[in-house]
């Protein structure tokens, strides 16, 4: 009878989509990042004591990890059958014992404690001496596990490959497997934020303003400009959301994100990020080295101050993400290697200061509608939506009113045969920033507005709009 064998049950991987340890880490990395310095020191006197040390330092919130709701409802059903169940696992006992009793599942906690990882042979050894040889069952994820398998009587396989799988069975008879669900390269997609390359469409404004648009060469090193900086935001945002594990569960739609939820291991992640971020430096030397290679840096260690500190502080956040579109504006100029205007650094700064604090009002907005106060990690208040919009309305109409002195500058008499005619897309754009807001203050906006200006039908429509007036201004 099943009801008579202990059902031991392995935390990372298993029962929980997740990693603790890593989870430890990433959160001590964000709230305290001058603790790493410590890590050396913790990992020589062994990995039960790093364990020990971050647990000490690091509050997690156990209750909105991501854990493996197919496989829960298995052990309640196994629970209410009355059979005996045991969480054994590597993660340090004070984060076990706060799992199991937000659970309320399980019999018994065997943990990590003290100078003892229990992880493979040992977590093997312990369970040997408590029940005996072939005298439990064990559910597991990983290779590690393999060493507990031939020692127990049944394999349960969760979230495992076909070859931890295959192994399992060539060591013990397996009961039962959970099995991935899902696509992964789709969570990958999703987790890399390839839609928001979209972004990097800015790199190819210089060669445009500058019209350069058809030397070939020129052409080629902004398209390598355009991944390199799609592969280092793809590292930076998955560097981000390992950051923001537990805010982003709170989070109604963040909550989907890969990681967040569980459908990309954190052990992947961490390993894309400098894989990513290797590559798209190593595309930079590509690209008029080494001034464009020194635009990538600053765009990487500004995202990453942001990532970790800036994006807390009011109204500084909503500055640094303009100049973070600006940035590539003149990663592109350094990438085509054209003289950088002036009037077109003014204007962006204006219009993305206005677009990144649509981004603010609109996140705002939607805790208004939930009913909540205030944004958390972030400085802002729900009463800041009136003097947001204020300022964000009045950012916008300053880049309008910069586009309309632009046209009166001696650069555009040179550039184009009908100047005047530029004048047309001063309206264009009013109408787009207004649209833009009224949008935001009827709740209808999303929470990223250039990707909206990307995606919106009639926004695409003002672009070609604008395309042609600058055609015919030629």
């Amino acid at each position: 009878m099943n009801t008579l064998v202990p059902l031991c049950v392995d935390l990372d991987g298993t029962l929980l989509n997740s990693d603790l340890l890593l989870e430890t880490v990433f959160t001590q990395l964000k709230c305290q990042p001058l603790a790493a310095l410590h890590w050396p020191r913790w990992l020589a006197a062994g990995k039960a004591r790093f364990k020990t040390e971050l647990t000490a330092l690091v509050d997690l919130e156990i209750e909105t990890l991501p854990y493996n709701q197919a496989f829960l409802a298995f052990l309640h059903e196994q629970q209410r059958q009355g059979r005996v169940l045991v969480l054994v696992t590597a993660t340090h006992r004070a984060l076990a014992e706060r799992v199991a009793a937000h659970l309320g599942l399980f019999d018994r906690v065997l943990a990590t404690d003290g100078d003892r990882n229990l992880a493979g042979a040992r977590k093997a050894e312990t369970l040997v001496a408590l029940y005996g040889e072939r005298g439990f069952d064990y559910a597991g994820n990983a290779a590690v596990d393999v060493a507990v398998w031939q020692h127990a009587r049944r394999a349960i396989v969760v979230n495992a490959s076909a070859q931890v799988t295959a192994r399992a069975r060539a060591s013990t008879e397996v009961e039962r497997v959970f099995a991935n669900e899902g696509s992964r390269l789709t969570q990958w997609i999703k987790g890399a934020r390839l839609h928001q390359w979209l972004k990097n469409v800015l790199i190819f404004i210089p060669l445009v303003t500058a019209h350069a648009w058809n030397d070939p060469e020129k052409l080629a090193l902004c398209l390598l400009a355009f991944l390199s900086f799609g592969l280092c935001a793809s590292s930076v945002y998955l560097l981000n959301d390992l950051l923001d594990l537990a805010t982003d569960r709170r989070h109604p739609r963040k909550c989907r994100r890969p990681f967040a939820a569980g459908t990309l291991p954190i052990q992947h992640g961490a390993a894309a990020i400098p894989l990513l971020l290797l590559a798209a430096f190593a595309l930079s030397l590509w690209i008029n080295p080494p001034w464009f290679a020194a635009c990538l840096a600053s765009y990487y260690l500004l995202t990453l101050f942001y990532s970790l500190r800036l994006k807390r502080v009011l109204m500084l956040d909503a500055i640094v993400l303009a100049g973070l579109y600006t940035l590539r504006i003149i990663a592109g100029a350094t990438a085509a290697q054209v003289t950088l205007s002036f009037w077109l650094l003014v204007f962006s700064m204006f219009l993305f200061l206005s677009l990144a604090l649509v981004k603010r009002y609109t996140e705002l907005h939607t805790l208004l509608q939930r009913g909540e106060l205030n944004a958390q990690g972030r400085g802002y208040r729900v009463d800041d939506l009136t003097i947001l919009q204020s300022l964000g309305g009045s950012a916008g109409y300053l880049a309008v009113l910069v586009l309309a002195l632009y046209i009166n500058s001696p650069e555009v008499q040179k550039l184009y045969r009908q100047p005047m005619l530029i004048g047309f897309l001063c309206p264009v754009l009013l109408y787009w920033v207004s649209r833009v807001w009224l949008f935001a203050h009827r709740g209808l906006m999303p929470d990223d507005p250039v990707i909206f200006a990307l995606t919106d039908k009639v926004s695409r429509g003002l672009v070609l709009i604008g395309v042609l007036i600058l055609w015919g201004a030629l």
